[in-house]
This record gives C-alpha cells, structure tokens and sequence, in this order.
C-alpha cells in the first residue's frame, strides 16, 4: 500500500513540474487558450529598437497589448473574419512584408560599412573639393545693353551692392547685394567660374560675362582654402549613405537576374 502511494505522489510531482514548465512558456490563458511568452517577446523587441526604455510598467502595458489581442482574435475568428479573401490577401502582403524585411536585415549585417569604407568615401570627397574657395558677388541682368548700363553707374561710383539689389533678375543673391557665399569653382556655370577665377581679390570683371543665364557682372570679394568639414562630423553621413547605395545595388541587382514574363 505504501508503496503505491509513493509511486502516487512521485507522478502528481512529474505532473506539477511540466505544468508549472508549460505556465513558464506561457504569458496567459484566454477562454481555455494558451498565450506563449514569445509574442510579449517579440512585441517588447519592436518596442526596444524604437528607443522606449523597458521598465516594468512598459512590460505590463506589452503585456496587457498581447493578452488584449488574443481576445480580439478569438472573437475575429468566431466571426469568422480570418476565413475572407480579404483577410488572406492582407495576410500575404503582411507575410511578404515580413520576409523582405527579414532580407534586408540580414544583408546589412553581413555588408555592413566599415570605418574604412568611410573614410575611403572621405577622401574622395577631400580630392573633389578641395582646393580654394571663392566668395563673389554678381549682377545678372538679360541684355549686354543693360549690363553696360550697370558698369556706367558703377564708373559713376554706384555702389555694387546697391545695383544688384535693383536690378539683378537673380533673387536668391540680388536680395543679399549680388553676394554667392562661399563657393568652389566647380558650383558655377564654366564662363562665370572661368572668369571668377581669373580675377584678383577686389577686382570687377572688365565686361560682362555671357551664359545661359544671361550677362553677369562679377565682384570677387575674396579667397581662401576649402573649408571641409571633418570625418568625425560628417560619418554618421557617410555611413547611412554608403549603406542606402549597398542597398540599392543589392535590389538591383535582385531585380536583373528575376526572369519576369
């Protein structure tokens, strides 16, 4: 006799065991149905990327979201809502976009810009723009008529800055007294760059120059060397581009070898 209890005791203590494994495993029972912990897992990851602090009330209110949801899910399918076309056309797009995310997560980890890259991309940048800058100012007008006027008044002692306000048909610089700002060569059109470069500091340009614009009138104010930002500024830049371009091949690349009839 006594050994049958024991043999008793010793199955109600396997069966206590795994039941108390199985509540581990799971967040709650909804109407009989078992709520895994992984959802309240996955939930808390999506919620974690987005920058929220866990603390223990963000992890009742994910816990409260999931258990909340079990319910509405139930009574969707009594109501037989996840037997429509429409919720299985909507459950594929969620299933792809699931997958494609899946894709690119992972291509990102394995292709991930490196410091090197960053800097290799930096110094292309430094080779492209260094150099010197030019700060001038300038006065657009339509006709070579108009520009001859503007250097009789100049002549005259007219104030440059005056004149471009009045009349260049540029509005961002007219505005500001004909001045462009600090800019490299290469920012200009070729016969207004040409001609600026050819100029001393201080000095008017002799005649107009013609482009596709129509005439200007240029001041060079002054000279100096590129001011370019640092690396350490500008890779957080540098990274996130390079990535956006690795991805970018990589969907295209995807897409060239697809045989789409």
């Amino acid at each position: 006799m006594k050994k049958h209890l024991l043999h008793a005791v010793a199955f109600a203590a396997v069966v206590l065991t795994l039941s108390l494994g199985a509540q581990a495993q799971n967040l709650a029972i909804v109407n009989g149905k078992a709520v895994p912990k992984t959802r309240m897992d996955a939930l808390a990851q999506q919620v974690a990327r987005s920058g929220r602090p866990m603390t223990p009330d963000v992890e009742a209110q994910i816990k409260e979201e999931v258990i909340a949801r079990e319910i509405f899910m139930q009574e969707a399918q009594k109501r037989g809502l996840d037997a429509t076309d429409d919720f299985k056309a909507q459950l594929e797009l969620a299933r792809q976009t699931i997958l494609i995310r899946e894709l690119f997560s992972k291509f990102q980890e394995t292709n991930a810009v490196t410091d090197a890259d960053a800097k290799a991309e930096y110094d292309k940048f430094v080779a492209a723009n260094g150099g010197k800058e030019y700060r001038a100012r300038h006065i657009l007008v339509e006709t070579e008529d108009q520009a001859k006027a503007i250097y009789a008044s100049l002549k005259k002692g007219a104030k440059f800055d005056d004149l471009a306000k009045k009349q260049s048909k540029d509005p961002g610089s007219g505005a500001k007294g004909g001045d462009l700002d600090w800019a490299a060569p290469g920012n200009f059109v070729k016969e207004f760059s040409e001609a600026m470069v050819a100029l001393k500091k201080g000095e008017t340009s002799a005649s107009a120059v013609k482009s596709q614009f129509g005439f200007h009138i240029i001041r060079l104010d002054d000279i100096r060397e590129a001011q370019l930002p640092k690396l350490e500024d500008v890779k957080p830049q540098i990274l996130q581009q390079l990535q956006q371009q690795r991805m970018a091949t990589f969907q295209q690349e995807m897409r060239a070898k697809a045989k789409v009839e």
